[in-house]
């Protein structure tokens, strides 16, 4: 059955994502603040600023009034950034008059509180006007999408018929959609993986080769499967599209903003020219600040992560940084591993 969707965010991703869903017989109500962007949008067929090669359908019909975009839809897209997101759950609160299923696609931890976006939702709307929340993550660059590239992607959800159905609505011949039950893993997975692609662009910026990123990225889903297990995740994900797909194609591409802002880092820009060149939200800035405090509060060893926070916010120099990792005890390879299992025997 077609519907109309709500996608809260005209950037790059919900562009992308609207694009999807009118290919699968959708209309789109594709929701952005700026009305000067609505208008190109509804006149043109084209997002200039952030896709501008792409023509987009005539189901999609832009709006920047938020009540407009959500009267009578039963499925909400977001697709904000995270420092945005309470601000924009906020005003969809007072507007939702029915319950409806909220998507996000969106990838960061909330620093002040720690909070995954799934558990922000939760707060900002009342049971009594959701049905469910869903999350949309994995291996997927916009401008791929837009292209109708080959993608493939997991929902996850606390509700096993929501994630079915939220597949069913996204799922085609190019974007293919699987599911998976472990929604806090999804979400830690997507989030951290954007600090080891700070990195990544950091080791590049610095004139390191292949050798350096393998084994950043190796180690990196080690320390992201640990604090993710700490919080209840499955550590199979960690292996699966929304971990170690993601992180590889969030480290390895020139379409990653995090990574192209981690080349700039390693190239001797400091933290506020690197964002002023961005021009656009870095998650995993802001999620580096959240996991440096989230790490301490579950005793979790993150040494990368926490190396990233002090270039970022400590004005540490991103060689004596690297150095400082190269130089770290010897250690047994799988001993997080071991300690992890161990420790669930015990409590058994």
């Amino acid at each position: 059955m077609k519907s109309t969707i709500a996608v809260l965010g005209s950037g790059s991703w919900g562009t992308a994502l609207s694009i999807v869903l009118t290919d699968n017989g959708h209309s789109v109500r594709l929701w952005g603040r700026r009305k000067e962007q609505v208008d190109e949008i509804n006149a043109t067929h084209v997002n200039r600023r952030y896709l501008p090669d792409v023509k987009l359908s005539e189901h999609i019909h832009a709006v920047n009034q938020l009540a407009e975009a959500i009267n009578g839809v039963k499925t909400i897209l977001l697709v904000t950034p995270t420092k945005s997101m309470r601000d924009v759950l906020s005003q969809l609160r007072v507007h939702l008059t029915e319950p409806v299923t909220i998507v996000h696609a969106s990838k960061g931890i909330e620093p002040r509180t720690s909070k995954r976006i799934s558990e922000i939702i939760e707060e900002e709307i009342p049971e009594s006007l959701r049905e469910a929340v869903v999350v949309l993550s994995g291996p997927s660059h916009a401008e791929e999408v837009s292209l109708r590239q080959p993608t493939t992607v997991t929902v996850s959800s606390k509700d096993s018929e929501a994630a079915a159905c939220v597949q069913d609505l996204f799922i085609n011949q190019y974007f293919r959609v699987y599911t998976n039950d472990d929604l806090v893993g999804v979400e830690i997975a997507g989030a951290l993986k954007n600090i080891i692609a700070l990195g990544a662009g950091i080791s590049d910026g610095l004139g390191y080769g292949d050798n350096a990123k393998a084994a950043l990225i190796t180690r990196g889903l080690a320390e992201i499967t640990r604090l993710g297990v700490s919080l209840g995740a499955h550590p199979l994900t960690f292996t699966g599209l929304a971990g170690m797909g993601d992180l590889i194609v969030t480290c390895t591409s020139v379409h990653s903003r995090n990574w192209r802002a981690g080349n700039l880092l390693g190239k001797g820009h400091t933290l506020d020219e690197t964002l002023e060149q961005m021009g656009m939200a870095v998650e995993g800035v802001r999620t580096a600040e959240a996991v440096h405090y989230l790490s301490e509060k579950e005793g979790i060893e993150m040494p990368i992560s926490e190396s990233i926070y002090d270039v970022l916010f400590n004005h540490k120099n991103p060689k004596v940084a690297v150095d400082e990792l190269m130089n770290r005890d010897k250690r047994h390879e799988y001993r997080d591993i071991h300690e992890m299992y161990s420790s669930k025997i015990h409590k058994e």
